[in-house]
């Protein structure tokens, strides 16, 4: 097992994940409490992921109902857990050039769908990172909206 990473190589780590990565897994809950967890693809701009879903569906319903989402990305033994706030935009909302980015990224572009997708700009308020035991100490690398030092 190698050393636990410093709070700046989760953080630098976490990044180039967003950066780089193309899927996270969502969770979500309804206003009742019924969790709900789905894999979809998303964009970063490096303030907010940003993804689509039909506005109908179980994530899109939850989404809007709420405002909030846990967002896994990563491996298991290598996982960057996502606290955010979610804003939800129509399909025609973001500029053309923010559609035209998550479709060349992501290799899906739901504004073929019409008014049925909706967008969801989700925004981290809380970030943990660990791969695996020994790094469960210093794992929060942002809080409050803010990377910690």
């Amino acid at each position: 097992m190698s050393a636990a990473r410093s709070r700046a190589e989760r953080q630098r780590d976490t990044r180039e994940r967003l950066a780089r990565d193309v899927d996270v897994w969502v969770a979500s809950a309804s206003p009742e409490g019924e969790p709900y967890l789905v894999p979809l693809s998303f964009d970063w701009d490096g303030e907010a992921l940003l993804i689509a879903t039909p506005a109908a569906s179980p994530t899109g319903r939850n989404l809007a109902a709420t405002r909030v989402a846990r967002l896994g990305l990563g491996l298991t033994r290598d996982v960057s857990m996502i606290d955010g706030d979610v804003e939800v935009l129509a399909i025609d909302a973001p500029a053309k050039e923010v559609g035209d980015r998550f479709a060349a990224r992501s290799g899906f572009d739901p504004r073929e769908y019409g008014s049925s997708y909706n967008w969801f700009r989700i925004t981290p308020r809380r970030v943990q990172a660990w791969r695996e035991e020994h790094e469960l100490r210093g794992r929060e690398i942002m809080r409050d909206g803010r990377w910690t030092s």
